[in-house]
């Protein structure tokens, strides 16, 4: 399946769309995908075949969240909890990963009509040279991209990135690019995998497991969870839209309180500037 797919809704998914529409709409909404492997058993196929399924189904979820208005998607692909598992499954896992963002490549031109921007957090060196050059080309040809953007979490876990960013502050103590004083909330949140993102209005899991799996936990502090009964791949429009009517129900309570932030001084914001360019940097070494 592409990664762009044209809406196959019917005409009372539509109309209910456009109901939901009505009210406040969530910019991010993040997935934990679970449940891949419960399917494949459920059906009497093979696993690979259940994250095949699990993929096609982020390709339709996707065009869902752009129906309803959600220009933000974070989903967690693979953990790096996974490496774990047997190494067939985790082979299985990293060729289905190297075959998909090849499609990423081969549809170029509708990914850039589409506007969308696409971002691989997580890990990227505990990836092979084959998936790391493939990641920074689509990271790269999508990095101007603004109408919609599409966050996959790729050997990633909370804590590697928040361990990630602490190492990443104290080297700017140490070089004196940041000074102790300098350090906040906000710095630190400038300086993780997902800088430049708004916090996720909603985190979605499915298959009925009730934890967050080390998934964003910096980041989902303010976040409605909507813990879903269904199967990843068996997760439709109507789960999808069910989450959001919850979230639009606390949506009172859910407002951030808006504060006035301090305006970073020229240090931070330098600081924050060379950070970026050494990603950048970082993700060209790889092609």
């Amino acid at each position: 399946m592409s990664w762009i797919v044209e809406s196959s809704l019917t005409a009372f998914q539509k109309f209910c769309v456009n109901v939901i529409k009505c009210g406040p709409i969530p910019k991010h909404v993040a997935f934990i995908m679970d449940g891949n492997r419960r399917y494949a058993t459920k059906n009497k196929v093979q696993k690979a075949e259940g994250h095949v399924k699990g993929f096609d189904k982020l390709s339709e979820t996707l065009q869902w969240c752009l129906e309803l208005g959600i220009v933000e998607v974070t989903v967690y692909a693979f953990s790096i909890e996974n490496f774990k598992r047997s190494s067939d499954e985790v082979e299985t896992l990293m060729q289905l990963a190297t075959e998909k963002f090849r499609k990423f490549l081969d549809e170029e031109d509708k990914i850039m009509a589409h506007g969308v921007c696409v971002r691989i957090i997580g890990n990227l060196s505990l990836l092979s040279e084959e998936l790391q050059r493939l990641i920074a080309k689509v990271t790269l040809m999508t990095k101007d991209n603004n109408k919609a953007y599409l966050n996959v979490a790729f050997a990633y876990t909370s804590r590697d990135e928040i361990k990630n960013t602490v190492e990443t502050i104290v080297e700017g103590v140490r070089n004196g690019s940041i000074e102790i004083d300098d350090i906040d909330e906000d710095l630190v949140s400038e300086c993780l995998y997902t800088s430049g993102s708004p916090d996720p209005d909603i985190i979605v899991r499915t298959s009925g497991e009730m934890r967050l799996s080390d998934f964003l936990l910096w980041q989902i502090s303010s976040s409605q969870i909507c813990f879903s009964q269904v199967l990843w791949p068996e997760f439709s429009i109507w789960h999808l839209l069910a989450c959001v009517f919850k979230y639009q129900r606390c949506y009172p309570n859910l407002k951030k309180v808006e504060t006035c932030k301090v305006n970073k001084n020229e240090r931070v914001q330098e600081f924050l500037e060379q950070l970026q360019q050494q990603r950048l940097a970082q993700l060209k070494s790889y092609i």
